[in-house]
């Protein structure tokens, strides 16, 4: 009996021991174990994509044109540095206008506005159906305007988004705010591809130069290299051009194009000649960024066909910004220095 007690008392011993062993090492367990926790994963954010007609960041809306006065009387003007490419070509008298084209940014208010020419659609054919502001046109050009692949937007034919400054004079006074011109145009084309490549790192060669000029019969373009706003600012017959925004034009790439530039049968009242400008085909040209030049080789087999620009056979890139286009004829040539 007593062998027996003892028995039972040893067991009941062991289980103890064991119980308390099995409970510690529990309690151990436990405190050892990893400590679950969820670590948020950054959040990076993707950049914005280039924008097709400049190279900014940014993304591409409907292509708008507008056809803009290049006199002294002009100066300044308004929304011109929003442009994703300015082109400046040839009209009566030797003189020049621009054709400002946006996409990536619209500026409150553009102008002045003044009056389109032939050469205009032959440029906007390859950007699309586009909306194109402009003030009348000729009779004969307005029927070519009206037949052609675009939305015309002209104040003489009534279009909502112009008015007048009262602190400018006739014809000059001429302004739009392109939000509301662009309703007026509402399935008018997005950006796309017309022959630009973008990049930050110029191409291999290139020559420095620190200014250029281009003459027209009756008016000259000076663009000087800017170190410390890495662009070409812009003076046109001998006078800074500025803008109404505060800062001077000019681009961070610039292309003078070599052109047929020739007399149609249209004028003006006074006896004056109306040029156009052929930009299908091919030719020489200079590309001017990063304070260096490149001669070039243009090539456009249609209309409906964008720009090509070669440099030794490669295609040339853009410094990432607002281009410039200076379409000049076959029988000149920028003076570089």
């Amino acid at each position: 009996m007593t062998s027996v007690r003892g028995t039972l008392v040893g067991l009941a011993l062991s289980l103890a021991v064991s119980t308390s062993v099995l409970a510690a090492c529990s309690s151990g367990d436990d405190e050892a174990a990893p400590v679950s926790s969820t670590t948020p994963t950054p959040t990076v954010e993707p950049e914005p994509p280039t924008t097709l007609l400049s190279g900014r960041r940014g993304t591409d809306g409907q292509v708008l044109a507008v056809k803009l006065d290049n006199t002294v009387n002009s100066h300044p003007h308004a929304g011109l540095i929003a442009a994703d490419v300015v082109y400046l070509e040839e009209v009566e008298y030797g003189l020049t206008r621009f054709m400002a084209i946006y996409s990536s940014k619209y500026p409150r208010v553009i102008g002045p506005v003044r009056s389109a020419r032939l050469s205009d659609l032959d440029i906007l054919q390859q950007y699309g159906k586009v909306a194109f502001a402009f003030s009348g046109a000729q009779g004969p050009i307005l029927d070519d305007i009206g037949a052609a692949p675009l939305y015309p937007r002209s104040n003489d034919a009534g279009a909502a988004g112009y008015s007048r400054s009262p602190d400018r004079t006739a014809p000059w006074d001429l302004f739009l705010d392109p939000e509301v011109l662009l309703k007026g145009a509402p399935k008018a084309t997005e950006a796309k591809d017309v022959g630009f490549t973008f990049d930050e790192a110029a191409p291999k060669g290139g020559k420095k130069t620190k200014e250029f000029t281009t003459f027209w019969p009756g008016a000259q373009a000076k663009f000087v290299w800017s170190p410390k706003q890495e662009r070409w600012l812009l003076s046109m017959d001998g006078n800074p051009a500025m803008s109404t925004e505060g800062p001077q034009l000019g681009g961070t790439t610039v292309i003078v194009q070599r052109v047929d530039v020739y007399p149609t049968q249209f004028g003006d009242a006074y006896g004056g000649v109306t040029p156009t400008t052929e930009t299908v085909g091919k030719g020489e040209a200079w590309m001017f960024r990063d304070g260096k030049v490149w001669p070039v080789k243009w090539s456009r087999p249609s209309g409906k066909d964008g720009t090509t620009w070669k440099y030794k056979g490669s295609q040339v890139a853009f410094d990432p910004g607002q281009v410039w286009i200076l379409l000049l004829d076959n029988d000149r040539r920028p003076q570089i220095r």
